[in-house]
C-alpha cells in the first residue's frame, strides 16, 4: 500500500490550499483515511478523518476551516484548507487504516506566511 500526499506549498494568511492523497495497492473505500500534521518540534497529531461510511471528525483548531472528503472512485482523500493561519504550517501527512494495517504517506509541506 503507498500513499502519495500532493498539494502543499506557501500561502498568505487566510488563503486557501487544497491537499489530496492518493491511495495504490489497495481498495481505499475499505478503511479510514486521515490527515495528520506536524510542526517543527512538535507531535504528530490528527487534523481530520474520515471513515469508510463518510462519518468525519476534526481536530478543534481546524473545525469550520478545514473539510476532509474521499473520492473512493479515485482511491483518494481530500483536504480542503480555507482560512489558513501561520499556525497552520506544518509537514501534513495522510493515512490510511483498514483490516491490513496502517500506511503512512510520505508528508506536504504547508507554509501559511502571515
Amino acid at each position: 500500500v503507498q500513499l502519495q500526499a500532493s498539494g502543499g506549498g506557501l500561502v498568505q494568511a487566510g488563503g486557501s490550499l487544497r491537499l489530496s492523497c492518493a491511495v495504490s495497492g489497495t481498495d481505499a473505500s475499505l478503511g479510514y483515511m486521515g490527515w495528520y500534521r506536524q510542526a517543527p518540534g512538535n507531535q504528530r497529531d490528527m487534523v481530520a478523518g474520515i471513515s469508510s461510511g463518510g462519518s468525519t471528525n476534526y481536530a478543534d483548531s481546524v473545525k469550520g476551516r478545514f473539510t476532509i472528503s474521499r473520492d473512493d472512485a479515485k482511491n483518494t482523500v481530500y483536504l480542503q484548507m480555507n482560512s489558513l493561519k501561520p499556525e497552520d504550517t506544518a509537514v501534513y501527512y495522510c493515512k490510511w487504516a483498514g483490516l491490513g494495517g496502517s500506511y503512512w504517506g510520505k508528508g506536504t509541506l504547508v507554509t501559511v506566511s502571515s
